[in-house]
């Protein structure tokens, strides 16, 4: 059996504005059931663990993505995403592909997180699937490798760009500008057209650069861990 874990933001607020963040609706629900309808078996888990928050601006969409309407009407999906498991109770290693989304509230709590970076390296250094999409790549920020560089440093990846943090206007809210950090870490970023699906593959790293991504990204995913399998028959 293939095992995924799906690690969310716990934060909920962004400082300066009443809107509530948390997690991308979108980029959980789309990649949750794409693991799922592949066969494979879901952990959803969060930076403290408890009730994974949503981003209130991903269930204002008219009409609402099939995949978030799916994961309103599934029991099992909404008690797993009301009680998810803190990433620090984990294993790494139990699992074979770790998948981070996005949504405003990781740039608070992803970015330097002790418990994220454990998990991120383990899988990167055991040869495991790391993904990620849209913020979601605000946890590479602060991880090293054992030489004390940063990990993504040389590594071609996507985020959710500067640009399209501009047109939604919170550039001014947020604590960086993702993409800016992330090259400034010394990633190779190479973006697509603002809001279209755009994803890298990088060896066992794979990102996405905005929601629309999410499905392209976990496809990848699956993909990459049936290849695997295939090659290791």
């Amino acid at each position: 059996m293939t095992n995924i874990l799906i690690v969310t933001t716990s934060h909920t607020n962004i400082p300066g504005s009443d809107d509530r963040t948390g997690v991308w609706f979108e980029e959980l629900a789309t990649p949750y059931y794409a693991f799922i309808d592949a066969g494979c078996t879901v952990t959803l888990a969060s930076v403290r663990g408890g009730e994974i928050p949503i981003d209130g601006r991903s269930l204002a969409e008219t009409p609402l993505p099939a995949s978030v309407q799916r994961f309103h009407d599934d029991p099992a999906a909404l008690e797993a995403a009301h009680h998810s498991k803190s990433v620090a109770d984990l294993t790494a290693t139990d699992y074979d592909a770790i998948y981070l989304p996005g949504g405003h509230g990781t740039m608070w709590d992803f970015p330097n997180n002790p418990s994220l970076a454990t998990a991120i390296t383990t899988m990167l250094d055991a040869g495991k699937i790391v993904a990620s999409v849209c913020h979601g790549p605000a946890a590479f920020l602060g991880v090293e490798r054992i030489d004390g560089s940063p990990l993504i440093k040389g590594r071609s990846i996507t985020c959710f760009t500067d640009d399209e943090e501009r047109a939604v206007h919170l550039d001014d809210k947020v604590p960086f500008l993702l993409e800016s950090s992330l090259r400034a870490a010394g990633a190779q970023v190479a973006t697509g057209p603002d809001f279209a699906p755009h994803i890298m593959e990088d060896g066992n790293l794979l990102t996405g650069q905005n929601p629309k991504s999410s499905e392209p990204l976990a496809h990848a995913v699956v993909d990459a861990l049936k290849a695997r399998k295939l090659q290791a028959a």
